[in-house]
């Protein structure tokens, strides 16, 4: 019901509506109304009151509240079951104990902001409040576990397609886990499983998109390595962009249950910024440099050096730009 009266007033556009009017429309009593219109002023919802005009919406907050997110939500299930933290030490920690408790596929948990928010290898990832999206999603797919480390791959489709959808037409998938836009980070992203030999109990994917961080936000050490729709002249919603990841997640993972990964790897290929491109690579014991040529059906990257190609399974690789330090 809180939903309806918030779209109630987002459908007046600022102008007052009695509160005898939305009872009439909703079929509510007026002091339920007013009730709710308390909660949503303690959420952070501004609202003007006239004894003759009734009420108004002045301001609704930069959140990403189960309210603000269901008010632009179009997915057939993802998302439809949200948990939502002002803060939390890690999205993905939260995932994972909700996901062992039964959470359903599609659910997702959103965080204002991570204050122990980590990707890939355990560095730490930053996590400002609302200046950028912080979510993890919850996964009970039916393939085999031997395929879960392309659902990856699957995120990095998927995000590409709504950055592009938004205006963010630069942005491209670095190997095996990052959106670059202008050779800088604007995602990372962090998949866990729990699984056995046979089946996989959950996956619990966990994304990081940087929004509305400006330069002076950032740490010293990122300012040169990170930016952000904001950094690069993109404006759209937070709750806007969440809800056209999710339709693309939520599209392309459907594909992956009936199809198989093959056409998500052709579309990875697509966005790729790392094939083609001279690169290190850094893996346990071994370093090495080479050409990146392709990835093979596992989702691994393929290395051409001087003594043939090598298959990456797991490493960190930077790109080789000839007119800069490697990224």
């Amino acid at each position: 019901m809180r939903n309806k009266i918030l779209d109630y007033f987002r459908n007046a556009h600022g102008e007052y509506v009695s509160g005898q009017q939305i009872s009439d429309d909703l079929h509510v009593s007026r002091t339920a109304i007013w009730k709710h219109i308390k909660v949503l002023k303690e959420r952070g919802y501004v609202f003007e009151s006239s004894t003759r005009k009734g009420y108004r919406l002045l301001h609704a907050p930069n959140l990403l509240t189960e309210l603000e997110i269901n008010s632009v939500l179009s997915t057939e299930s993802f998302g439809h079951n949200i948990i939502y933290r002002e803060t939390a030490p890690s999205t993905n920690a939260i995932a994972k104990e909700e996901a062992r408790r039964g959470a359903p596929a599609g659910t997702i948990v959103v965080a204002e902001e991570q204050t122990g928010g980590r990707g890939r290898l355990q560095r730490a990832w930053f996590s400002p409040y609302a200046k950028g999206i912080w979510f993890s999603l919850i996964l009970r797919p039916h393939f085999s576990p031997l395929e879960a480390s392309k659902c990856t791959l699957l995120a990095a489709v998927a995000l590409v397609r709504a950055f592009h959808t938004a205006g963010l037409t630069e942005a491209g998938i670095k190997w095996p886990n990052d959106l670059l836009v202008n050779r800088r980070k604007i995602v990372g992203i962090l998949t866990e499983m729990d699984a056995t030999m046979e089946e996989i109990n959950y996956i619990v994917m966990g994304i990081g998109i940087n929004t509305d961080v400006a330069r002076v936000d950032l740490p010293e050490d990122l300012r040169d390595k990170a930016t952000s729709f904001l950094l690069e002249g993109v404006r759209i919603p937070r709750k806007e962009l969440l809800n056209l990841i999710l339709m693309e997640l939520e599209t392309l993972y459907t594909e992956v249950e009936h199809n198989g990964f093959a056409n998500i790897l052709d579309e990875w290929r697509k966005y790729s910024v790392t094939l083609g491109r001279d690169i290190n690579v850094i893996t346990p014991g071994y370093t090495y440099s080479g050409k990146a040529i392709d990835i093979d059906s596992d989702g691994c990257l393929l290395v051409e050096t001087d003594h043939g190609v090598e298959r990456v399974l797991a490493g960190e690789v930077s790109i080789r730009y000839k007119d800069e330090a490697t990224l």
